[in-house]
């Protein structure tokens, strides 16, 4: 635990190079305080702090500069969001594609830095199904999701089966299944087609498998904005390599969704701070996220990402205001 002094000494260090972007020194720490310390009790305190891994001297710099861990104490327990005003521009209820590219130029406006909205999930219902013979052993799924959204898979069958046999197996499904959820229907289909013949269960069982990564692939991903300004912030403009390394993560889109899906587990907002776990794979990178709702359901994510020495206050607002305007324009579409 560290004491009222300790923590006093890291806030102000902390702060003041979030907001100037060097080491600081014993003596500047001293001023920053407002209190009377004598610069050998503030060396010792920082050597205390720089002890337990939450500050650390940048090659041969007097100055010291947070760790991961250091950003990670300073968010969880000394820092205050203050609601200062923001010029938020309105969201106004749209298509849901819409909404979401809006809301990523909006986060990466007001934050100047990167703006990432995963789209909303949908949920991987069907409509209505059918099935046409192709040739031997091969079937052409047809899967029609709520929306209207039309999917086609082709899979294999282990034998022959006819036009009849599959308008038999379409209808069985659309009369009993239509509505449901694929997971739900995979696992009625477990235990209900016994009533079918071999070939027609294993069929469905495979066409339900196709429609769930059909209607998965379906899926919007990652709306990005902003990626540009990453260029003007001088903790990756003088390392090309941790600059390469995150427009790399924002090309491949991979971790970003899982980073996103994973927040979007927690209510609030949520910082992730590279370099202290292997959510956030960039050591130089931060994340403030917060999920967002449909109608009171969270259907998917948005956030910031910028460097970690981000005005984490101010990030925590922009994500909080921008995630309740995507709530309000996609709960309120006509």
């Amino acid at each position: 635990m560290l004491d009222d002094r300790a923590k006093l000494l890291l806030r102000a260090l902390v702060e003041r190079y979030i907001a100037d972007g060097l080491p600081v020194g014993s003596r500047t720490l001293s001023r920053a305080t407002g209190i009377e310390l004598s610069p050998a009790t503030v060396r010792n305190v920082m050597s205390d702090l720089e002890a337990l891994g939450l500050i650390v001297s940048p090659h041969t710099s007097a100055g010291r500069i947070p760790t991961a861990r250091g950003y990670r104490l300073f968010v969880d327990t000394m820092l205050t969001a203050e609601r200062s005003p923001l010029d938020t521009p309105a969201l106004m209820p749209d298509q849901p594609q819409k909404v979401i590219a809006n809301a990523a130029h909006i986060l990466s406006n007001l934050s100047q830095f990167v703006g990432v909205v995963m789209a909303p999930r949908r949920t991987s219902v069907f409509r209505h199904i059918e099935f046409l013979r192709l040739s031997e052993r091969r079937i052409l799924v047809i899967i029609v999701s709520p929306d209207g959204d039309v999917q086609n898979r082709v899979i294999f069958t282990e034998t022959d089966v006819t036009q009849t046999q599959l308008v038999e197996a379409s209808n069985f499904l659309n009369a009993n299944y239509a509505g449901l959820a694929i997971e739900q229907v995979r696992e009625r289909l477990k235990t209900e087609v016994q009533q079918l013949q071999g070939e027609i269960a294993s069929l469905m069982q495979a066409a339900v498998s196709a429609s769930s990564d059909a209607l998965a692939q379906s899926q919007d991903e990652v709306v990005i904005a902003g990626e540009r300004n990453l260029l003007a912030v001088t903790d990756f403009s003088s390392d090309m390599g941790q600059l390469r390394r995150a427009f790399e993560l924002f090309e491949q889109k991979t971790q970003l969704m899982r980073l996103l899906e994973v927040s979007s587990q927690a209510a609030g907002v949520r910082i992730y701070i590279g370099g202290e776990s292997q959510v956030v794979p960039i050591e130089e990178l931060s994340v403030v996220s917060a999920p967002y709702e449909v109608d009171g359901q969270v259907v998917g994510t948005l956030g910031v990402i910028g460097p970690t020495r981000m005005p984490y206050d101010r990030m925590i607002q922009i994500v909080d205001i921008t995630s309740r305007l995507v709530s309000n324009a996609l709960s309120h579409q006509k």
